[in-house]
């Protein structure tokens, strides 16, 4: 039997080979070479180099992960363990550099050096950090010995430590990011969808009332961030109060983002109830406004005063006029009118039963409504204070909460945003041209079209939308055009017209499928695009 450097040496695979085992071979050598580098040095006698080492053997770990990453998707892409716990995770953690930092907290945990987590937390991490790099070291050996003999296949020990290190990664990953950071239990997860619903609710009505136009939502206007949330704190309360918001649960109940608020919110609500349609509708268009604009402005006065109701006087008036100089707290304060106005928890059971402020063209009448606005010296600062109030609210969650606010109003862009509008059918005169040189192009032998004419002019008209029947990868060894083989260079290529396998240079053509539902270019193969598709939808 050969010795083990003399058989690494005669066996070791070449650094042009584009296998993923090959490149393992060579970036598991690269970080034992580091490491190697690392012992041999007195860091106390060289605390440069030592920096130094200690960054390049960062890099070369993330790199060998990267690769033992791309193993397991081709060797064990069914039995990988499920990664669904990302979701529970903050916005901020999801980079790409995540493994390699559990890697790295896990050697200081085994090493007792770590200092990012309790000691109680760290006794009961060091076990499955243990478990994990002794997984890792298994896998290093295996896969170096499989690169060694075998680079082009995985054998079953290959695959059984794949799998047990994926798992043991998984578990280690939840477990340390669960002793860092509050992560999302499945109910929070869950409230936090029904306020993704309740936001796209808002936007819609605000689409619909004139508060914002879908050309903001397209170009992801920045006033939004402020804007949305703070129009789904009134349609949470008033418009659709059995949602997220009901105050009728309790603050345990609510989604974490909103909870902290619950005792204000439900002043907002009783201040709400008492607003007339007119007033209703004021208050949220200022809330549209990303700043305290000075009520004073000529631009302000005329669209205000346009809105504001008839009771009040005819001259032009802020809604945002504050009664002092200093601007007002983020917070609704008990002092904002007279003594006692939105700080009484009595304030909700005297309201009499009477309909919803926005089904009323006048103010509400009733003895506890009436009580709640003599509170106040005027309209003015009424919804003076409402608008400090929610404005508050909505900004301490763009503090407090800004990882989850910011999951949420990325997924409410992406079902409000506009999407992309199909491709305008081409005209008659189009489609018989296409049709007319369809039939005098030349035939493909198997292919779809091309072996029934009628189907291929059926497929070009409007509303046609089967897609074609895809050849399987594992039916197809070579090119359907120039019958090269396919190898790890030479990559599969699905024409989305016929349904065929390609080579890249036998698909080098893109066009839109409208007939397919496809607006949007999308890759064809040589002889679709000369002789299937209609000139206009090139």
């Amino acid at each position: 039997m050969l010795p083990a450097a003399l058989r690494r040496w005669l066996h070791r695979p070449k650094r042009s080979d584009p296998r993923l085992l090959s490149q393992f071979f060579y970036a598991d050598e690269k970080v034992s070479r580091v490491v190697t580098e690392i012992n041999g040095l007195d860091a106390e006698m060289d605390p440069q180099q030592y920096l130094v080492l200690l960054n390049q053997l960062h890099l070369s770990q993330a790199h060998l992960l990267a690769v033992i990453e791309q193993i397991m998707e081709e060797c064990i892409p069914t039995q990988r363990h499920s990664r669904d716990y990302l979701v529970k995770f903050p916005e901020e953690l999801l980079v790409d550099n995540l493994g390699n930092h559990m890697l790295f907290a896990a050697e200081c945990l085994l090493a007792g050096t770590f200092i990012e987590v309790e000691e109680a937390d760290s006794i009961q991490l060091r076990p499955q950090a243990r478990n994990l790099l002794c997984s890792l070291e298994l896998v290093r050996t295996v896969l170096r010995e499989q690169s060694l003999s075998q680079p082009g296949t995985y054998s079953e020990p290959v695959r059984a430590v794949l799998i047990q290190f994926d798992r043991l990664f998984a578990e280690f990953e939840l477990s340390y990011v669960s002793s860092l950071v509050a992560v999302k239990s499945p109910e929070e997860i869950y409230r936090q969808q029904e306020i993704i619903v309740l936001f796209c609710e808002t936007v819609e009505r605000a689409l619909r009332l004139g508060y914002l136009t879908q050309e903001m939502i397209d170009g992801y206007e920045p006033l939004l961030m402020f804007t949305i949330p703070r129009l789904a704190i009134i349609s949470g309360l008033l418009i659709y109060p059995e949602g997220p918001l009901s105050l009728e649960q309790s603050p345990e109940q609510m989604s974490r983002v909103f909870s902290p608020f619950y005792n204000l919110l439900k002043k907002i609500r009783d201040l709400l109830r008492v607003l007339s349609a007119e007033e209703l509708a004021l208050l949220e268009r200022s809330l549209c406004t990303a700043e305290l604009d000075d009520p004073r402005g000529p631009a302000a006065a005329p669209a205000w005063g346009a809105a504001a109701p008839t009771a009040d006087p005819p001259a032009p008036w802020g809604l945002l006029e504050a009664p002092h100089t200093e601007p007002p707290a983020p917070v609704c304060p008990a002092g904002s009118g007279p003594p006692g106005v939105a700080g009484d928890p009595g304030a909700h059971s005297r309201q009499g039963p009477g309909s919803s402020p926005r089904t009323r063209p006048g103010a509400p009448q009733g003895a506890g409504w009436g009580e709640l606005r003599s509170r106040y010296g005027s309209t003015k600062d009424m919804l003076h204070t409402l608008f400090v109030c929610i404005s508050g609210v909505a900004d301490q969650l763009q503090t407090n909460f800004a990882s989850d606010l910011r999951s949420i109003l990325k997924t409410v862009f992406k079902i409000v945003a506009s999407q992309p509008e199909p491709a305008e059918e081409a005209d008659a005169s189009q489609e018989e041209e296409g049709e007319a040189r369809a039939a005098n192009a030349p035939r493909l032998a198997g292919c779809p079209l091309c072996s029934s004419t009628a189907e291929a002019a059926g497929l070009r008209r409007a509303g046609t939308r089967g897609l074609p029947e895809w050849v399987p990868d594992s039916s197809c060894s070579q090119c359907s055009a120039c019958r090269a083989p396919f190898t790890l260079l030479r990559r599969r290529h699905h024409c989305r017209s016929c349904g065929k396998i390609f080579c890249s240079r036998c698909s080098p053509h893109t066009a839109a499928l409208p007939h397919y539902g496809q607006p949007r270019p999308v890759r064809v193969c040589a002889h679709c695009y000369a002789a299937h598709l209609v000139p206009g939808h090139w």
